[in-house]
């Protein structure tokens, strides 16, 4: 267990300094996800969590001084507790990836402000960088960027470590003691979170006929939860 939580803390709080330096989008809920999948050896798990919680956030972006919910946080310790809680050798089944979805939510608001935090903490140091930048000293300059990025990569890394103790062992206590019923009730919002998902995604790019369509994937996905 303390393998895999560091591997996980170590490789996610990597990928989270993709909000905020490189920005190549592999810390889109819907990247990261497959990439935490592929280092503990389950992608698909991955793809599944982080497809239903890009369809959620899709509609918040960090545009100007907003700060989005940290999605990313949730994509990898959603996926990481799914895959550890799931029996050795076999893919989660759709409950336990729900509840996992819906436990580590709340991290969501946690890395938020945390980013807050962060950027309120290197706002009190922007006097001396443009000090530097007057003297013609890139060097030290350069120096304060790395120090930035370091720091926010040590708060990425003991919140995704922290969560990963805490989350994990509460993960499988949960889900052992779940009765048949509270089963069933997590594998329907397997296929309900993506309803959701869809609904906002809709409403965010203000589609003509949205409602019938939103109704019509609702009765095919009411269908495969009977059948599959």
């Amino acid at each position: 267990m303390l393998i895999e939580t560091a591997v996980t803390a170590g490789v996610g709080a990597l990928i989270c300094l993709d909000r905020v330096a490189v920005q190549i989008m592999i810390s889109r809920p819907v990247v990261a996800g497959p990439l935490m999948g592929l280092i503990l050896g389950d992608m698909l798990t991955g793809l599944v969590t982080g497809a239903l919680l890009e369809l959620l956030w899709i509609d918040r972006i960090p545009v100007g001084s907003y700060v989005p919910p940290h999605d990313t946080f949730v994509a990898i310790l959603a996926t990481a507790g799914a895959v550890l809680t799931a029996p050795s050798g076999a893919p989660p089944p759709r409950e336990l990836i729900a509840l996992a979805v819906l436990l580590f939510a709340p991290a969501a608001w946690l890395g938020q402000r945390m980013e807050i935090l962060l950027r309120q903490w290197n706002e009190r140091w922007l006097g001396r960088a443009l000090e530097d930048a007057e003297a013609g000293d890139p060097a030290r300059l350069s120096r304060r960027h790395l120090s930035a990025l370091a720091g926010y990569f040590a708060a990425s890394l003991l919140c995704l470590g922290a969560a990963m103790l805490c989350g994990v062992p509460l993960l499988r206590l949960i889900y052992a003691a779940l009765p048949q019923t509270a089963l069933q009730v997590l594998a329907l919002a397997y296929f309900l979170l993506p309803l959701i998902g869809m609904g906002v995604a809709l409403n965010t790019v203000k589609l003509r006929g949205a409602v019938p369509v939103f109704c019509g994937v609702f009765l095919l996905l009411a269908l495969a939860s009977e059948f599959l």
